[in-house]
């Protein structure tokens, strides 16, 4: 099905207000979030508020851009000034990539598995801990790659509904010669796989590395369509609903309780999305405009291999947290008074 061309015109109008001068309306606070033990940080892209919205918890990637073989824990949980309050999760991720925190205060984590070769017995499963580490539940079979009911390749995100229902969004981006689900996936609050939809292509309900997910208070939910450079939306069965292009090519997606959309754009240059810059898009879902721009501070952003924000979460007051693949941090963006 294509999106008829009035809808698009509709949002061609929104997606002009992304692209004007960004606001300065946040300072950067980098440096945030110490590690124990001398720890340097790893590529991150895993990032969520705590259900007080006074801590955010992260998922990093164990120093480098994978944890296999490493004794350290990925799961951790900071305050809001980034003092490390627990951590957890060692020798269990090869890849940790999506996080969502549900209503109970639970730390969901998607575990993908990067583009390098890993051994076997790694990776594609989603883990649903207590907020102490406990382990409650996996999903899919770790180390094992499939497009069945129970296995997953290279998972990228979760969300849990507030009816508990849980959505999959499977898989990230592979090679040009290894296979790749194109889906979003739904189970029940104890895991029974009820639904799926999607497949490859650039079509309405079609999906090209499905990297985001997110949810609105009229229990809309929003994919990321990454390398299609839009976000979809789709009621919980899987109807489609829309398309949005003016947040740019969303690596990372969160709504908060206001409604209001933060979307992470890690890719956006002359070759992937030209016209584009990368950066932080923010606006209302209600009517889907760009209020707001925090630009990435590469200032060569079309010949640069790295990337900003890739995740993105906002805390009970507002501010703003970048979790960065490439240049292994996690920025805070605190808005600026007057």
């Amino acid at each position: 099905m294509r999106i008829p061309v009035v809808f698009c015109a509709v949002f061609a109008l929104a997606a002009v207000l992304a692209f004007a001068e960004p606001h300065d309306s946040y300072t950067a606070i980098e440096g945030w979030g110490e590690l124990p033990d001398g720890r340097e940080w790893g590529a991150t892209s895993a990032i969520y508020p705590a259900r007080d919205g006074k801590h955010i918890w992260v998922a990093e990637r164990c120093g480098g851009n994978s944890c296999i073989g490493s004794d350290v824990d990925p799961i951790l949980l900071f305050d809001q000034q980034g003092t490390l309050i627990r951590s957890f999760g060692a020798g269990m991720f090869a890849w940790p990539h999506g996080m969502f925190v549900d209503a109970d205060g639970n730390v969901w984590v998607a575990d993908a598995v990067g583009y390098a070769a890993v051994p076997p017995g790694w990776g594609h499963v989603i883990y649903k801990f207590s907020p102490q580490g406990e382990l409650l539940m996996t999903l899919g079979k770790k180390g094992v790659a499939g497009a069945g009911e129970d296995t997953f390749r290279k998972p990228s995100d979760v969300l849990v509904a507030p009816d508990g229902n849980i959505f999959v969004v499977d898989g990230h981006g592979s090679g040009p010669d290894e296979p790749v689900n194109n889906r979003v996936v739904k189970f029940n609050s104890d895991g029974e796989y009820l639904l799926e939809w999607g497949v490859g292509g650039g079509d309405a309900g079609e999906f090209a590395d499905p990297h985001a997910l997110a949810m609105d208070s009229q229990g809309r939910l929003f994919v990321g369509d990454r390398a299609n450079s839009r976000i979809q939306l789709f009621d919980q069965e899987g109807n489609y609903l829309a398309t949005w292009t003016q947040f740019g090519r969303p690596s990372g997606l969160y709504i908060d309780s206001n409604d209001i959309l933060y979307c992470a754009d890690s890719e956006s240059n002359a070759r992937r999305n030209p016209g584009w810059k990368r950066g932080i898009r923010i606006g209302s879902v209600k009517d889907g405009f760009v209020t707001e721009f925090i630009p990435d501070p590469e200032p060569d952003q079309d010949n640069s291999g790295t990337s900003g924000a890739e995740g993105v979460a906002v805390d009970a007051d507002g501010n703003v947290y970048g979790a960065e693949v490439g240049p292994r941090q996690v920025v805070k963006y605190v808005r600026n008074q007057g």
